[in-house]
């Protein structure tokens, strides 16, 4: 018997497979792959996802077609954010610290290779002395030679795993901050709105127009979505809406704590100054999400700045009180 089994916190795992099972060859055709730290094969990327019907069912079909007796225990229901985020920065945490104590690890191996280099090395004759053909030491002097050079290429490739083992665990480091990036965050509840809106297009129902020709609009429109369907875009709104709620409290925060900036069409005029990067650039217009300002690079054209990017503003008044003080106290 073997068991699909799907929840979120688990993603999509199967039970009841063994080493050279027939099995095995179903799976990975079908994408399944094996996970060494539980030691059993699942779907990748399945956790905190909803289940990839598709992928099981053709799973289970073709296992039942080989004479496999299978049983599916799937269960959809999503878990809440905070707690699917603190299990994944609990997961990234111990990853960094697996990865840190590897590097430490080769570290450590690349400098006892390179003091058996410099052993083997020390064994050669001073001065770089020539191999004396024929003579009794021409032997040992080939074989030390031999040894010194596999030592240097074992010292130079524990060096090399050393340096490839620290560069994954700082880039592993800076994973989480990078998910917890103010700007990251705030497109991601862009993002997220985004989807959201368009699903409740699919629930109400729309119409767009294709084009208009001599006055005359051509729309097409969209029905409700009903059935099954409805069902899936209503469990999907709801876990997303969980979902902005959480990540609504993150940008909160940290606009609260000054990480983060909170400008927009509000609190930004024409003729103000926005900061980015360290420089600053006149406001030429102001817009629903950005604001237009010179080129960055130069020239005469304009660009766009996301109000997630800006880091500073001063109002034009405050510019002007900068440039003229005399004129600002009258």
């Amino acid at each position: 018997m073997l068991t699909i089994t799907h929840t979120a916190a688990d993603g999509t795992l199967i039970d009841g497979t063994s080493k050279g099972d027939p099995a095995i060859a179903i799976l990975t055709a079908n994408g399944w792959r094996w996970f060494p730290s539980i030691r059993t094969w699942g779907i990748r990327g399945s956790r905190d996802r909803a289940p990839k019907t598709h992928i099981i069912d053709a799973t289970a079909a073709a296992l039942r077609t080989a004479g496999f007796d299978v049983e599916l225990d799937i269960d959809a229901t999503p878990r809440p954010t905070a707690q699917v985020e603190g299990d994944r920065a609990a997961r990234q945490a111990a990853r960094v610290d697996a990865l840190a104590a590897k590097a430490e690890r080769r570290s450590s191996q690349a400098e006892q290779a390179w003091d058996a280099e410099q052993r083997a090395v020390d064994k050669l004759p001073p001065g770089g002395e020539p191999i004396k053909s024929g003579h009794h030491s021409e032997g040992r002097h080939r074989r030390d030679i031999a040894k010194a050079h596999n030592a240097t290429r074992k010292a130079i490739d524990a060096t090399d795993a050393a340096k490839d083992a620290q560069r994954r665990a700082e880039s592993a480091a800076i994973t989480t901050r990078a998910r917890y990036n103010p700007e990251t965050v705030a497109n991601r509840i862009d993002t997220l709105r985004a989807e959201q809106r368009a699903d409740q297009r699919l629930l109400d129902g729309h119409e767009r127009t294709l084009f208009v020709h001599h006055g005359i609009r051509h729309t097409e429109k969209t029905t409700a979505v009903e059935g099954d369907y409805r069902e899936t875009v209503l469990a999907r709104m709801s876990e997303r809406a969980d979902q902005i709620t959480y990540w609504e409290s993150i940008r909160t925060e940290q606009i609260a704590d000054g990480t983060a900036t909170n400008y927009g069409p509000d609190t930004i005029t024409k003729g103000d100054a926005i900061a980015w990067r360290g420089d600053w650039f006149e406001v030429k217009r102001v817009n629903k999400k950005t604001v237009t300002i010179p080129s960055i690079v130069g020239g005469s054209w304009t660009d766009t700045m996301p109000y997630t990017q800006i880091t500073g503003h001063k109002s034009a008044a405050d510019i002007a009180a900068q440039t003229n003080p005399a004129a600002a106290g009258e």
